[in-house]
């Protein structure tokens, strides 16, 4: 078994160059790097491979082949509930594997599928073990981060998955402009290898033994509050939260979704302009997340958090009124538009995230983590009718929506500053130095 490697002390870290650049300290955490730019990649081959595979591979009609498609991913909704009881009993480290293995299951089907009916248990396969591995990861996140670099971690990671989503997208359509059916049936074979990889990296990757990091069960001779989903839901500060996602979410939507039919069809700009634009978000969020981690870890979540919706919100105004601008000024606002939008990316994705597992208590925080996942399933099942009906109703409509729940998000993230409950901090010890008051001072840190 692989011997975990000690982490660097934070003061030497000051000094080196990745401190600098916004990056966390990566020490005995190569295999965990290497399980999330795996699965970024296959996430980015899966949203962007399915449709057309399914459609060149079977004798179904293009319809039917996203009917069912649909179907298999509605069928697989409840799938982050099943990870976060699996989370809470299991630890990250299982759950995150048998994702992987979940997952090069439903790949593995699609060698052989060819109805209808078949593609629904394969999409249900597939999005079932995508569901698991992202519930987890968060929690993954914070098994491998320290105190204080634990902002730069999320923000490294969703680097890393920005990338990889982006260049599996780019593999895919590569494959399926240039391959022939074998072709595409052997990028489907790698993909298998590569979740197999990843599962036997992550079950076989050990971090420093300390109680920040332990996956274990749990030996305390104090048993913890009994974990439900009805706790979750009771649980105002943390439904906040998840409301709050909600609109990142839709947001995060509009390039998959909104961005090239409206660059095509109501500003009637190339259909190059999508994909350069799609390229160049993926571009910044690679190139400047790490280093916008480190002023975001200077200050509060929630204000950070708040700042990212109001720029989400300035820049859906700014598409809105693309429509009404002269074709070469339309052109130039849609550029500025998507680099403002990106922003707001930078600055939303790490804190959200960070909060999503630093409010979840540790005894029920994989199924805290299991109804924050459902923000993203739920949203993402509901943007493509609600967004693409908006827009048929009008250019802005769709942008006018989101720049208004962006606003409400504001005072509603603001607001957990207030539902936090802070108890008097004792004096610390020794005894209490490594204990459960480190994790009340890392959320007073960034709720106060």
């Amino acid at each position: 078994m692989p011997q975990a490697e000690q982490a660097t002390p934070p003061r030497r870290r000051e000094k080196s160059l990745g401190y600098r650049l916004g990056l966390p300290d990566l020490t005995g955490s190569t295999r965990f790097v290497a399980v999330n730019v795996i699965d970024s990649l296959a996430s980015g081959l899966v949203m962007a491979f399915m449709v057309v595979y399914f459609s060149q591979t079977s004798s179904l009609s293009l319809v039917t082949v996203g009917a069912s498609l649909t179907l298999g991913y509605a069928l697989a909704l409840p799938a982050p509930a099943l990870a976060g009881w699996l989370l809470d009993r299991k630890g990250p480290r299982t759950v995150v594997a048998l994702g992987n293995l979940i997952s090069a299951a439903g790949f593995v089907s699609l060698l052989v599928t060819d109805s209808a009916w078949q593609i629904v248990v394969t999409q249900l396969v597939v999005q079932t073990g995508a569901s698991m591995y992202w519930t987890s990861s968060s929690a993954l996140v914070a098994l491998v981060a320290q105190d204080h670099d634990r902002t730069r971690w999320f923000a490294f990671i969703r680097a890393l998955r920005n990338v990889g989503i982006g260049f599996g997208g780019a593999v895919s359509a590569l494959a399926v402009a240039v391959a022939s059916t074998t072709g595409l049936k052997t990028l489907v074979a790698l993909n298998v290898l590569s979740y197999l990889a990843a599962a036997w990296l992550i079950s076989t990757w050990r971090q420093n033994a300390s109680p920040q990091s332990a996956d274990t069960t749990r030996s305390d001779p104090v048993a913890p509050p009994k974990a439900s989903y009805l706790s979750v839901l009771r649980d105002g500060t943390y439904m906040r939260l998840v409301a709050a996602n909600v609109a990142f979410v839709l947001a995060s939507m509009v390039l998959s979704i909104l961005l090239g039919i409206y660059a095509t069809d109501t500003l009637e700009a190339g259909a190059w302009v999508a994909g350069v634009l799609i390229t160049l978000n993926t571009a910044l969020v690679a190139t400047t997340q790490t280093l916008a981690s480190r002023w975001i870890e200077r200050h509060r979540a929630t204000r950070v958090i708040a700042l990212a919706a109001a720029v989400n919100a300035v820049a859906f105004g700014g598409f809105a009124v693309l429509d009404l601008l002269p074709s070469w000024a339309a052109l130039a606002g849609l550029l500025a538009a998507v680099v403002v939008y990106t922003l707001a990316e930078v600055l939303g994705s790490p804190p959200m995230g960070e909060l999503s597992v630093m409010l979840a208590p540790e005894h029920a925080r994989g199924r805290y983590l299991g109804v924050f996942q459902l923000s993203w399933t739920v949203g993402g099942a509901i943007a493509p009718a609600a967004l693409t009906w908006l827009l048929a109703q009008g250019p802005a409509w769709p942008w006018l929506f989101l720049s208004a729940i962006s606003l409400c998000t504001i005072p509603l993230v603001l607001s957990l500053e207030r539902g936090i409950r802070r108890p008097s901090a004792p004096e610390p010890t020794d005894q209490l130095a490594t204990g459960p008051a480190d994790n009340t001072d890392t959320l007073e840190d960034h709720l106060s």
